[in-house]
């Protein structure tokens, strides 16, 4: 069986990631508007004729897309950050919690998680929802993408002839639009403080939680932080716990790392003494971060094997 998918807003960075993932697979037909991608009426013909739609445009044009789908048997993923947070909505991260993959796959509507809150969700949830971290605990972030993460703008800017910008932090105003999302679904009752920040390289993202063990209930050990993340994603495909042997040898961990992959990777750190612990998520914010979890959600809602065309 072939399914028809339909890309609203290609043409941007992430639409043009999932194209590239799914124009070559056999059991999909992609639905092309070529010049009239724009013309309302022709978008409003695809987003109510596709298998499934996948919505690559800005917050307010993905809000108008949805309201142009009045077929109940059209399967909507939003990769904006519009609905990441909304009632009616299956929150897309498949392994965040045993009951996720059955709520996407028969959920008509799914947002498709940010980058940054791939990362910290995936390191903070178990975590919280093991009790090690209390849902009051004051959570900071650190993080920093390559600069793809900014779209097409912040991409022109840095490949800009003469671009000399090593090294940008942003989001200095503590508002940052993935709070919400980071904040509900780690389970955290209060917002994290999140301090982003952009480098000279393409593509790749780091997502760090610093803790001091002390003023954590019982002062956990690395130990049993790292425990609860394995134990959360124990036989997931595109989600790896790196063992502790590993973190121990290990001297740095590149942002670029998983590259051109679907797959999110979690270190736990930690000092000779036991007082403090770096929880480091390592993933590509175009793959796991974007193209390739839009990707393994549509395969979801479709009844396929979440895997097919990612690695």
């Amino acid at each position: 069986m072939t399914h028809t998918i339909f890309i609203d807003g290609e043409a941007g960075t992430t639409g043009l990631e999932i194209r590239e993932r799914l124009e070559a697979r056999p059991d999909l037909e992609l639905v092309l508007l070529g010049e009239r991608r724009r013309d309302v009426d022709a978008r409003r013909e695809a987003l109510n004729s596709a298998d499934a739609v996948i919505l690559c445009l800005p917050d307010d044009a993905a809000r108008e897309a949805v309201a142009m789908v009045e077929n109940p048997a059209v399967k909507v993923i939003d990769a904006s950050t519009a609905y990441r947070v909304a009632p009616g909505w299956a929150y897309g991260f498949p392994e965040m919690d045993a009951a996720q993959r059955e709520l996407i796959a028969r959920s008509q509507f799914v947002s498709n998680p940010g980058c940054y809150p791939t990362g910290f969700i995936g390191l903070m949830r178990p975590l919280v929802k093991a009790g090690l971290v209390p849902a009051s605990y004051p959570v900071a972030v650190n993080a920093v993408s390559g600069y793809s993460g900014g779209g097409k703008a912040m991409i022109a800017e840095f490949e800009a002839p003469g671009a000399a910008t090593a090294y940008r932090a942003y989001g200095l105003s503590l508002k940052h639009k993935h709070v919400p999302e980071m904040t509900k679904h780690s389970g955290l009752g209060r917002d994290v403080l999140f301090a982003p920040a952009v480098g000279n390289y393409r593509q790749g993202m780091l997502v760090e939680v610093p803790l001091h063990l002390a003023a954590l209930p019982e002062t956990p050990s690395v130990e049993r932080l790292h425990g609860a993340l394995v134990e959360a994603y124990d036989a997931q495909r595109f989600v790896e716990v790196a063992d502790l042997e590993e973190t121990e040898a290990m001297t740095g961990v590149e942002p670029e790392g998983l590259n051109g992959t679907n797959r999110l990777r979690l270190h736990v750190f930690g000092d000779r003494h036991g007082e403090q612990a770096r929880l480091v998520a390592l993933l590509d914010n175009l793959g796991k971060g974007a193209s390739g979890a839009a990707v393994q959600n549509l395969n979801i809602m479709l009844g396929l094997d979440e895997a097919t065309g990612l690695i």
